[in-house]
C-alpha cells in the first residue's frame, strides 16, 4: 500500500535488497529487459504496456529460446500476453509432446493488485536465460509465463487498491473490468480472460501450474505459503510427487532465508491468532482446486502482504526458480506418472470419488512465529480487535488441523452422463472449455434406463455470487426411464478428466454447473393450481383414496408446521394430481450405468 511510512520503508531497503534480488555478483539488466520495478529499486511496478514491450524484447534478445504470443483479448481490448521459453527452441504443444518435455505454466496477476509474480517472473526468466539461475532448466521443460492474467484489472491502477499490503506504491485491482474474480472462475469459466486461459491450458496441457498471489490478514514473521494438489486429493499415486514438489520448493525457500509453510495462513477464527489454522483442499473455482482434477499439479504461492515489496518479489523469484529446477530434475518422471494417472482415470467406473473435503476435528499444536499482540475492545468499532507489535517477535503455540477428509464422495457412473437436447448447447460450451469429450445423439432414444436426480429440497442463494444465484439442494439418484431427443449429449466417464467432469455435473458438488445456477429454471415452479381448484381436487382425492386420506391425517397429527400451513396442505394434494409438473426439481442431467449404444 502507499502509506507514506511504508513507501519510505521500501525506499530505505532499495539499496540493501537489490543484491538479494539479483543474486551475488549479478548486475542490473540492460534497459531493454529490466522492469520498472527493478529500475525503481522495487518501489514501483510498471503499467500493463510494459508487459507487451518486455514480451517482445525477450524474444528479440533470445530468438532461439523465447516466443512472445498473444493468447486472448480482455473485454477492454487489451492483449493477453504469454512468453514461451525453451532453450531447444520448442514453441509448439505438439513438439513438446513429441519430445516428452514437461510444460510449466507460471501465472501472475490473476489478482492484479497482487503483482509480485509479474516482476519476479521477468527477473527469474532473465536470470535463467542468462545462465545465472537454474542453469539448463529450460533445456528440459517448456515454460509458459503469463506475467499478468488480469490485464484490465491491472490498469485500474491506484495507491490504495490493496490497503493491507506494503508496496508497491501503486498497483492494479483485484477483479476484472467485468468485476469477475478470476480465481473463483476456473470451473464456471464465465470471464473471457478465463476462457482464453483454459484454451491455453488445453493447448499446452501444463504438468504444473503455479499461481502467484499475495495474502493479507494478520501480522506474523512467516513470509510465504506453498500449497500443492494433488497432495490431499486426486490420484493416489500422483500425490507423492505432488508432495515432493511442494516440499522441494519449501526446502529451497528455507535455505534462502524464508519461513515457508505448507498451509494457507488464515486463522480459523478471523482476527484471533489463538484459534490457529486449518488446511484444506479448495473447490475447483480456485486454481489449486482445479488442476488436480485434471491429474496435473496446481501450486498456490502466497507471499505475505505485510512484507515489503522487495522482499516479496525476492521470495516469489526464488519460488519460480525452485519450481523450474525441480521440474527440470523430476519433470520427465512426473509427466510419465501424470499420463499413467490419465490411463487409470479411464477405469474409475464404479469407484467412489471424493468431490469435497474439509479438515477433520483432529488437531496438533505447532510453533508459529508471530508477534506480541493484544486483544482489546475498539472505541471505533466496538468490536474486539487484535493489535500486533512488530518490534516484539514471539512464538505462538497454536492448533493446526491438517488431516483432510472427504465430505462428499460419489460413485463414477459406469457409462457416463446424458444431457437432454434442451440444455445441450449450454453444457457443451462448458465441456469444450475444459477439454472434456462428448458426443451428440443423432436420433432420439425412447425410455432409456437412466438414473435421475430429483431434489427433495432446494434453496436459492440469498445474494448474488460472481453474478450468479447459487443453488443448494438435497436429493439422490434413482433409476427411471426417460426419453432423449435427438441432439442430446452423451458424456462418457471413460476419459482422463473424469474427476473434473464429475465436479461439473454431479449436482451436489460445490462448484458444479448446477450449484452456479446454470439450471435454476428447473427448480422454479412455472404452472400452478388456484387454491379454490386445489380444494375441490383435494376432496376428490380424499374420497377416492382411503390410503391417501390416512396419510394426510397422519401428517396433520405428526407435523404441526405442516398442519398450520394452508399452502403446504394444498400442495400435498396438488403434487399428487395429474396436472403436477413432473419435471419440477428434476435435474436435467442423467447418469447412465452402461455405455450408450
Amino acid at each position: 500500500m502507499s502509506l507514506p511510512l511504508l513507501s519510505l520503508t521500501s525506499r530505505r531497503l532499495r539499496g540493501a535488497m537489490l543484491p538479494l534480488l539479483l543474486g551475488p555478483g549479478l548486475a542490473l539488466a540492460a534497459p531493454g529487459l529490466s522492469t520498472e520495478a527493478e529500475r525503481s529499486g522495487f518501489v514501483r511496478t510498471g503499467r500493463y504496456e510494459e508487459v507487451g514491450r518486455l514480451c517482445q524484447a525477450f524474444q528479440q534478445r533470445h530468438p532461439r529460446a523465447v516466443r512472445c504470443i498473444r493468447f486472448g483479448t480482455t473485454p477492454e481490448g487489451r492483449p493477453m500476453w504469454a512468453l514461451l521459453a525453451n532453450q531447444q527452441g520448442v514453441f509448439s504443444p505438439a513438439e513438446a509432446r513429441r519430445r516428452g518435455l514437461p510444460v510449466t505454466l507460471i501465472q501472475g496477476g490473476i489478482h492484479a493488485g497482487e503483482i509480485d509474480g509479474k516482476d519476479a517472473g521477468f527477473l527469474a526468466l532473465r536470470q535463467v536465460l542468462d545462465g545465472q539461475a537454474a542453469a539448463g532448466a529450460l533445456q528440459r521443460q517448456v515454460l509458459v509465463f503469463v506475467p499478468v492474467f488480469n490485464g484490465d484489472g491491472h490498469e485500474r491502477f491506484g495507491a490504495w487498491n490493496r490497503p493491507n499490503q506494503r508496496g508497491p506504491e501503486a498497483m492494479g485491482w483485484r477483479t476484472t473490468a467485468q468485476n469477475y474474480n478470476l480465481n473463483r472462475d476456473y470451473a464456471k469459466a464465465d470471464a473471457p480472460e478465463m476462457q482464453a486461459m483454459l484454451r491455453l491450458v488445453q493447448a499446452w496441457d501444463p504438468l504444473a501450474t503455479v499461481d502467484l498471489h499475495v495474502t493479507d490478514g494478520a501480522q506474523f514473521e512467516h513470509d510465504v505459503s506453498i500449497q500443492v494438489e494433488p497432495v490431499h486429493a486426486g490420484d493416489e499415486l500422483l500425490r507423492a510427487s505432488g508432495k515432493r514438489l511442494r516440499d522441494g520448493v519449501i526446502e529451497a525457500l528455507a535455505v534462502q532465508g524464508s519461513l515457508p509453510q505448507p498451509f494457507y495462513m488464515a486463522f480459523q477464527k478471523m482476527d484471533d491468532p489463538a484459534s490457529g489454522f486449518a488446511d484444506g483442499v479448495p473447490p475447483p473455482r480456485f486454481s489449486t482446486g482445479y488442476f488436480w482434477l485434471r491429474n496435473r499439479f496446481g501450486m498456490l504461492v502466497e507471499t505475505h502482504s505485510w512484507k515489503d515489496y522487495p522482499t516479496r518479489v525476492r521470495i516469489t523469484r526464488n519460488t519460480v526458480v525452485a519450481v523450474l529446477e525441480l521440474m527440470a530434475r523430476h519433470g520427465h518422471d512426473w509427466l510419465a506418472q501424470a499420463r499413467a494417472a490419465d490411463a487409470r482415470s479411464m477405469r474409475l467406473a464404479g469407484t467412489a470419488q471424493p468431490l469435497a473435503f474439509e479438515a477433520s476435528e483432529q488437531q496438533r499444536m505447532i510453533d508459529f512465529r508471530g508477534y506480541a499482540y493484544t486483544r482489546t475492545s475498539s472505541e471505533i468499532s466496538g468490536a474486539l480487535m487484535t493489535r500486533y507489535d512488530e518490534r516484539r517477535p514471539e512464538i505462538w503455540r497454536v492448533p493446526l488441523r491438517d488431516e483432510i477428509v472427504p465430505i462428499l464422495s460419489v460413485p463414477v457412473p459406469g457409462g457416463g452422463y446424458l444431457v437432454p437436447a434442451a440444455h445441450a448447447e449450454a453444457v457443451a460450451a462448458k465441456l469444450r472449455l475444459h477439454g472434456l469429450r462428448f458426443e451428440r445423439l443423432g436420433t432420439a432414444r425412447q425410455a432409456q434406463p437412466v438414473q435421475v436426480f430429483r431434489a427433495e429440497q432446494s434453496r436459492f442463494g440469498a445474494q448474488s455470487v460472481e453474478g450468479h444465484q447459487r443453488l443448494d439442494l438435497k436429493g439422490q439418484w434413482r433409476p427411471e426411464p426417460r426419453d432423449l431427443p435427438a441432439g442430446s449429449l452423451f458424456v462418457p466417464t471413460a476419459q482422463p478428466g473424469v474427476r473434473l467432469l464429475m465436479a461439473l455435473l454431479e449436482p451436489q458438488a460445490p462448484d458444479s454447473l448446477l450449484a452456479w445456477g446454470l439450471f435454476n429454471n428447473a427448480f422454479e415452479t412455472k404452472e400452478y393450481m388456484e387454491d379454490y381448484v386445489a380444494e375441490d381436487v383435494a376432496r376428490a382425492q380424499l374420497a377416492a383414496d382411503p390410503q391417501l386420506a390416512a396419510e394426510f391425517q397422519r401428517r396433520l397429527a405428526e407435523d404441526p408446521v405442516f398442519a398450520a400451513d394452508p399452502h403446504a396442505r394444498l400442495s400435498f394434494f396438488a403434487r399428487r394430481h395429474v396436472s403436477w409438473d413432473e419435471r419440477y426439481r428434476l435435474y436435467p442431467v442423467m447418469r447412465l450405468e452402461q455405455a450408450l449404444r
